[in-house]
């Protein structure tokens, strides 16, 4: 006789049946801390940073990274569920709009500005307790381990911190001293945090087709037109440019600009944020568009000088977007590798299958690069960066989106839904194309002007050069192959900007400069970990990088590539690679 079963028990069986279910699926990154997972990081600033800087801020590190994984990384998902919101009127009827942000964006510019002092700790003692203003390295990784967690409000931290250098070199006195001391300040309510509204109709990259008039007016000028892409919109202080009345076209008639959004007298100043942008990614920080209506605004040296010396920051904010996509990137390997390590497929876990090992490996090899490229243009003198910075926007950028979408074809299905971390991923990580120049304009000034015009190049061949011939350990047909291929990418961004005609061909050679430098980068620092007695992996990924970036198309024959097996086994093991093992990977 068959006995009913309760609807109660079943209910409980399949509430017991979907919880199992549910513990199949694999997990994110929520809860890791993302600097003590870093081991990459973790080892190559024992080589990058001062041995008692780095002591002294480990902790504060550590803490960025456990608030990445943990409460940070909570907020961000809650701002960007609930973005920036332009409310035009005040309650009586006055067009004194305002952006209306959560809690948890406010929250979140309490951690970087108020808590880390990020915007501030490369200009001013006493961030984070360190006695003197922190060398350009320090800010670079808080940067890369924020954006791990959110990548929108980095945009208003290093435009409050590269804003403050224009104000600092070009300013009055009278300027410097009534905004900077609160541009560098902790304190949130004294703080005045700085955009840059450079984007005009007319123009995009072409800045110099821009035609915002600024009108004389006593000592201060009123500016009277539109600005069209305006990031952190709602700023308490802008730098733009502007071009003066009588002033010539193209790029020498701009003037540079520092305009507040509140006059001395309490009012507001008089333009209007006239809408905000509904942006595929980035969603957290506001951007707007907005027009002038005679605002007032201060000039900041000379009048016919503003693009130059707008051109000052360019590094800066250049490296701050490479710090960006390699933090972003790490996020993207780390899902990656958590997702493939805890779901099964077809009888074992997903990362033990051979194809998913490859395409695991051609995440890190991007991330690593990038990660290289970040820490040494961080320490890089002028001349070096004039040429690095470029590069390497351009490609960690585009770098970027391809590991972003290969971490969401890991994860499968789940890594489309909105309710897991991929999608933003990818949403955010094609910003990095736009901001700072596209690729197209990156290219062009690393090959045409960088190196056609002033010759950079020669300033990375020779200290990369140096660099290598001090790596006394690299087997001598390594060393061979790694030189010829560096020699035949500067040879051939020469042979591209020596004609004009030849402009088709930048984004490649760019894309090579950067594969060489990074090359060398990943031997000499494995080389050097290595012989301390860490872990050399980076000799592994500097041979990958020559055969698969640098010189494109991998080996000719299945037999010849058969080193990469126990390459990828060595890279993807929870364990540090003896030295011998990677030297003698590099030859097999």
């Amino acid at each position: 006789m068959n006995l009913p079963i309760a609807p109660s028990v079943l209910s409980l069986a399949s509430r017991e049946a979907s919880a199992r279910r549910a513990d199949t699926l694999a997990p994110t990154c929520q809860g890791l801390n993302y600097f003590e997972i870093d081991h990459s990081l973790r080892s190559l600033l024992t080589l990058r940073m001062e041995a008692p800087l780095l002591t002294h801020l480990e902790p504060h590190l550590r803490e960025l990274g456990e608030l990445g994984g943990g409460r940070l990384g909570e907020l961000s998902d809650t701002a960007e569920h609930h973005p920036p919101q332009l409310q035009p009127r005040d309650r009586r009827g006055r067009d004194e709009e305002w952006i209306e942000y959560h809690p948890a964006y406010r929250e979140m510019e309490r951690i970087a500005f108020g808590r880390f002092g990020m915007h501030a700790m490369t200009h001013r003692a006493g961030v984070l307790g360190w006695p003197a203003p922190m060398p350009p390295i320090a800010k670079y990784v808080f940067h890369y381990l924020f954006a791990q967690a959110e990548f929108g409000l980095l945009c208003p931290v290093n435009l409050t911190d590269s804003s403050s250098e224009l104000v600092h070199r070009f300013g009055s006195e009278e300027i410097r001293s009534r905004h900077l001391d609160a541009m560098w300040s902790q304190d949130m309510d004294s703080l005045q945090r700085c955009a840059q509204f450079m984007t005009e109709k007319a123009g995009g990259s072409d800045v110099g087709a821009g035609d915002l008039r600024a009108v004389r007016d006593g000592e201060n000028w009123r500016l009277w037109g539109e600005k069209w892409f305006c990031s952190n919109a709602d700023a308490e202080l802008a730098v733009l440019l502007a071009r003066p009345d009588g002033a010539p076209a193209g790029g020498r008639g701009l003037g540079l600009f520092l305009m507040p959004k509140t006059l001395p007298d309490g009012t507001r100043n008089a333009y209007r944020i006239v809408r905000l942008k509904d942006k595929l990614g980035s969603r957290t920080m506001a951007s707007g568009e907005i027009v002038f209506e005679g605002a007032v605004a201060h000039q900041l040296g000379a009048l016919d000088q503003g693009l130059k010396q707008m051109l000052v920051m360019v590094n800066s904010s250049r490296v701050s977007h490479l710090a960006r996509a390699a933090g972003m990137m790490r996020r993207c390997l780390n899902e990656a590798l958590q997702a493939s390590r805890h779901r099964n497929a077809f009888g074992r876990a997903v990362i033990d299958h051979p194809l998913m090992r490859r395409q695991l490996l051609k995440l890190i090899v991007p991330t690593e690069q990038a990660l290289s490229a970040l820490l040494y243009a961080a320490n890089a003198p002028e001349q070096v960066l004039r040429m690095l910075t470029p590069i390497a926007k351009y490609r960690a950028c585009r770098d970027n989106v391809t590991v972003a979408t290969g971490a969401m074809e890991a994860r499968g299905g789940n890594g489309y839904i909105e309710d897991w971390p991929n999608a933003r991923l990818v949403r955010d990580a094609h910003l990095g194309l736009i901001w700072e120049g596209t690729s197209n304009i990156n290219a062009l000034d690393a090959i045409q002007r960088a190196v056609g015009k002033v010759r950079a190049h020669l300033a990375l061949r020779e200290d990369l050069a140096e660099r290598l011939e001090k790596a006394s350990g690299l087997p001598g047909q390594f060393r061979t192959r790694l030189e010829g291929g560096i020699a035949n990418a500067f040879r051939f961004a020469e042979e591209v900007a020596s004609r004009p005609e030849n402009e088709r061909f930048c984004r490649l050679a760019a894309g090579k400069l950067y594969h060489a430098a990074t090359a060398a980068l990943l031997a000499t620092e494995g080389l050097q970990l290595g012989a301390s007695g860490g872990d050399a992996r980076r000799l592994l990924l500097a041979r990958f990088v020559l055969e698969h970036r640098l010189q494109e198309g991998g080996a000719a024959t299945i037999e010849a590539s058969r080193w990469e097996d126990e390459a990828i086994d060595l890279l993807l093991a929870n364990a540090p690679v003896p030295l011998a093992k990677a030297t003698a990977a590099l030859v097999a």
